[in-house]
């Protein structure tokens, strides 16, 4: 029998979580909207987002979930503050309420163009990029019964940005790794590990090659293995666990990892289930703070056409609402999204259907 059908509160069953957050939560009563709702922010995002977006609000409303958007969107010029389209004010509406929800961003190509993504997690600390992937009843993939969870650390690695030319025709790009960003993301993995009920840890390093760098990141998860002795810890070679993912994936259970290599063997696990456009994403910063979003795309070609699947974002703002403890509104929805996709009626494209946006959003609604 799936996992799926065995959901509950209990933390030893699956779902979409991040609920194993490092240090003191946000009081989010403070931070109430009217009527005792909680604000959260929202980014809608570019190309699709706005429609999925809208999926969104349409089911919180009709599950009755108590919460409050405050809307950001991408500017259009630089912003002095931030180097980047992400404006100031989108990044202090997140540290205000301590939650939000962002849809696919689009990164304009062109010198000096920060990414939008690697601005909102440095700027605010979003240390460790958290997804479930688990197996979607009714969308048969390759492999069934996956139940995986990818933790990256978020902040640094190749993703430092440190790159120049030494001479001309060689370029050089320096790779980062420290023991506070290292101990951080494992320390969070680990409880994560223990909150949800997980039984194994694996450490994915490359640490035969690169002894510094990635040596550093192993030896920081092994400290934290020995502290929590109870859950199974491992290391494997990153080029040898994307052979074992592909060949079972039951093999793993919690995968932690330094950026270039979370973001790979994520993306990797995304395929496993049916792609990024199943899959739910969650950022983690300290206090409680988080970013949940959709990874996938934004699908300028199918923008405004009634086509985009909003499951991601749908799956996503599941796991925001565990982090904010509200468990039976999010057991609800995610219930809801489960049995439309399992009943196959009104699938959107991508899933293998000829529903639009509208059709499927409505179908979700009638189940809650």
């Amino acid at each position: 029998m799936r996992r799926w059908a065995r959901l509950a509160s209990d933390s030893t069953k699956r779902h979409f979580s991040t609920s194993a957050t490092r240090g003191s939560s946000f009081n989010y009563s403070t931070r109430s909207g009217s009527g005792g709702s909680i604000t959260a922010t929202l980014f809608p995002g570019d190309g699709i987002g706005p429609e999925i977006a809208a999926s969104v609000k349409q089911i919180f409303k009709a599950a009755g979930v108590p919460i409050e958007w405050e809307e950001h969107y991408v500017g259009t010029t630089l912003d002095p503050k931030t180097g980047s389209f992400v404006t100031y004010d989108s990044m202090e509406s997140v540290r205000k309420y301590g939650i939000g929800l962002k849809g696919p961003m689009a990164t304009p190509i062109g010198k000096g163009h920060k990414s939008l993504n690697l601005t909102l997690r440095k700027e605010l600390g979003l240390y460790a990029n958290v997804r479930p992937c688990l197996s979607i009843p009714g969308y048969k993939t390759r492999y069934d019964n996956v139940d995986l969870v990818t933790i990256r650390e978020n902040t640094e690695g190749e993703y430092s940005g440190l790159e120049h030319q030494v001479v001309k025709g060689v370029v050089e790009s320096l790779k980062i790794i420290t023991r506070q960003a290292s101990m951080r993301v494992a320390e969070y993995a680990f409880h994560y590990a223990k909150t949800n009920g997980r039984k194994r840890v694996s450490a994915i390093h490359k640490a035969n090659i690169m002894k510094k760098t990635d040596g550093l990141f192993l030896q920081c998860c092994r400290e934290v293995a020995e502290q929590n002795p109870e859950i199974v810890y491992e290391e494997v070679i990153i080029d040898n666990c994307c052979m074992m993912l592909v060949k079972n994936p039951a093999l793993f259970d919690v995968l932690v990892m330094p950026n270039l290599y979370g973001d790979i063997i994520s993306d990797l696990c995304a395929g496993l289930i049916g792609g990024l456009g199943l899959t739910p994403s969650g950022n983690i910063g300290d206090n409680g703070l988080a970013l949940m979003e959709a990874v996938h795309g934004t699908a300028p070609d199918i923008a405004g056409k009634n086509k985009a699947n909003p499951t991601a974002l749908l799956l996503s703002a599941v796991m925001m609402l565990r982090h904010l403890n509200m468990n039976e509104q999010a057991e609800k929805i995610q219930s809801a999204v489960l049995k439309t996709i399992e009943e196959g009626k009104y699938l959107t494209g991508d899933l293998g259907g000829n529903a639009g946006t509208t059709e499927y959003t409505n179908a979700v609604c009638e189940k809650l």
